[in-house]
């Protein structure tokens, strides 16, 4: 009995391996790696906190990014920036796409227009404008991603893309991502008063309105 058991359990075992082949169109833990792109900041490190200088308590100003690991056949690439710790949800601080492969980097204080010089365009963020707006939490300490991804195309969208939009004409045209991630939490010591009026008089569905000092 127990010789017919063995036997059994070695068939079983055989059948199992030889049914569970790669398929030919799954990708590889090692391959994904490989391709995945690496975003870096000088002003602040993985999982450090980003400058108030790049935030509505400071001259909300877009921090410099930096990225390596873009495939050679990129035809443009996207970024995506959001907080998903805010009180109602994941909120966009910045939406764009189109920017040309050979791009390698962005400098601090991107102009937020809707068109870029070199062909960059940037959709309309949570804050109901277009181009970046800094972290502005309205209590603890929130995570910020800066995500960018390598595309296969070119994207025909309107100025008002928003997020959702942007991710939905990407479906099926990310050849490889990677993000960076950064925190900010809400300033602990008490502004003067009319600074701080003015930040409660902008608060807007749990998080507060980014407010340019420039």
């Amino acid at each position: 009995m127990l010789r017919v058991l063995l036997s059994a359990t070695v068939l079983v075992a055989t059948i199992c391996g030889c049914e569970r082949q790669k398929d030919p169109g799954e990708v590889s833990e090692e391959r994904s790696r490989e391709m995945t792109i690496l975003v870096s900041s000088s002003a602040f490190q993985e999982g450090g906190t980003i400058p108030a200088k790049y935030t509505c308590d400071g001259n909300d100003i877009s921090p410099p990014l930096k990225w390596t690991g873009i495939p050679d056949v990129t035809k443009s690439l996207a970024l995506i920036s959001d907080d998903p710790d805010a009180p109602m949800g994941t909120w966009v601080h910045w939406v764009m796409w189109n920017i040309p492969p050979s791009v390698h980097e962005l400098a601090e204080s991107v102009p937020p227009k809707p068109e870029l010089p070199d062909g960059s365009r940037q959709g309309i963020s949570d804050f109901r404008r277009p181009g970046y707006g800094g972290p502005c939490p309205p209590s603890g300490v929130h995570r910020y991603y800066f995500k960018v991804y390598a595309l296969d195309t070119m994207l025909d969208l309107p100025s008002s893309t928003r997020r959702a939009d942007l991710l939905k004409a990407m479906k099926g045209h990310i050849l490889a991502e990677g993000q960076l991630m950064g925190r900010y939490g809400a300033r602990q010591h008490q502004e003067s008063n009319i600074k701080g009026q003015s930040h409660r008089s902008k608060c807007k569905n749990g998080h507060r309105e980014a407010i340019p000092h420039l």
